[in-house]
């Protein structure tokens, strides 16, 4: 591994000749898709500081032996435009950021959740859904970060857990998606779009169920079905987007999988939306939508993975362990949408000019290093 970083960081130094003019690269592996929080962020640095160069690459680290290959040469692009960046703005784990020295470059993780409700990273290393520590350690995982962006003041101390960073290096700024969230022409807009596609989503009440991602875990399947069979079909609508890392797939013609939309538009077409330990019930509570908890699962879940905020009693709505819990509440339509406001009050911060806010914190850092490093 020493040999491997050694030549990477000869590449990394060749490729610093080549640096001209100011440029943002930023970084993902989410998906082969550019997030939509990198858009937006992109967007508003080209229309604001038009004298920089924005630069995305993002890219998913696929299965198998040809796929892993492929994404090496993926990282040797990353490093060339990392050499010639003046930042790199991150939304999850960067293997040529942590490895490798780069001075004078300025590295800003916004990862890719609103908030946190899991323990992740570093905190979980060793365990089910974690990596394993001696990986961690030989690829410096979540190292050289400058800074990490967080929704709320609430999530301070489970980042710095999971990213082993010091306060001062934890900034405020929700992502730049909750503006969207707030934009009643951008939601009609989306919701209109699905539902043209979707006309069937139109003349009944659209429950939306937004599942976490389990790792090696194929019991999603069954509790789609569970949930599908306890289900008035002919008043409800029942959508299901898994995580994007879940391989499962679903088989069922009274699930609508709407592939052609995100989770996160998807969300605009909901009347209800149900999880469980998913990180997008903040989304969902940002965009007022009422949420419901379907933990069918929570005895396991919970002994193979740490949570940071109280489950049991912080959620805005009573735990369900069973599908026909969960639609006896929605059913009840008596929601309690004040305890919605405090809990989405409590862990986002919302000012409704996220993105310009982090445009703008980004291009003052890169001012304060390139000072330092003069």
């Amino acid at each position: 591994m020493k040999v491997l970083i050694f030549i990477l960081q000869l590449i990394y130094y060749v490729c610093r000749i080549f640096k001209r003019g100011k440029k943002i690269v930023m970084l993902s592996r989410q998906s082969d898709s550019v997030p939509l929080d990198m858009k937006m962020l992109s967007s508003k640095i080209n229309e604001l500081y038009s004298e920089y160069e924005v630069v995305i690459l993002a890219k998913r680290i696929g299965d198998g032996i040809l796929q892993k290959i492929l994404y090496c040469f993926h990282v040797i692009r990353q490093i060339f435009h990392i050499a010639t960046a003046d930042a790199a703005i991150l939304d999850s784990y960067c293997i040529p950021i942590s490895i490798l020295k780069h001075d004078g470059l300025l590295v800003i993780q916004m990862w890719h959740s609103v908030g946190t409700m899991k323990k992740f990273g570093l905190s979980i290393l060793g365990q089910a859904e974690g990596s394993r520590k001696s990986l961690a350690e030989a690829l410096h995982m979540h190292e050289g970060y400058d800074y990490v962006l967080s929704a709320s003041p609430a999530y301070k101390e489970h980042l710095m857990d999971g990213f082993n960073i010091d306060s001062d290096k934890i900034a405020i700024f929700p992502l730049p998606r909750v503006e969207l969230l707030q934009d009643r022409e951008y939601m009609s807009a989306t919701s209109k779009k699905i539902k043209e596609r979707y006309p069937v989503m139109r003349d009944r009440i659209n429950i939306v169920y937004l599942p976490t991602f389990r790792k090696n875990d194929s019991t999603i399947i069954t509790a789609v079905k569970t949930l599908a069979d306890n289900i008035d079909h002919d008043k409800y609508n029942l959508i299901v987007k898994l995580h994007p890392l879940d391989l499962a797939r679903l088989n069922d013609d009274r699930v609508i999988t709407a592939d052609e939309f995100s989770s996160f538009e998807v969300i605009t077409a909901a009347d209800v939306v149900i999880s469980d330990y998913s990180c997008i019930v903040y989304e969902a509570g940002i965009a007022k939508k009422p949420v419901y908890f379907y933990a069918y699962d929570y005895e396991e879940y919970s002994l193979k993975r740490d949570m940071y905020i109280d489950y049991i009693h912080e959620m805005p709505s009573d735990i369900c362990y069973t599908a026909k819990e969960v639609m006896q509440k929605i059913t009840q339509d008596e929601y309690d949408f004040d305890r919605l406001a405090k809990f989405v009050d409590k862990y986002v911060k919302v000012t409704g000019t996220e993105t310009a806010d982090i445009a703008k914190f980004i291009v003052d850092k890169i001012t304060y290093v390139e000072m330092k490093f003069c």
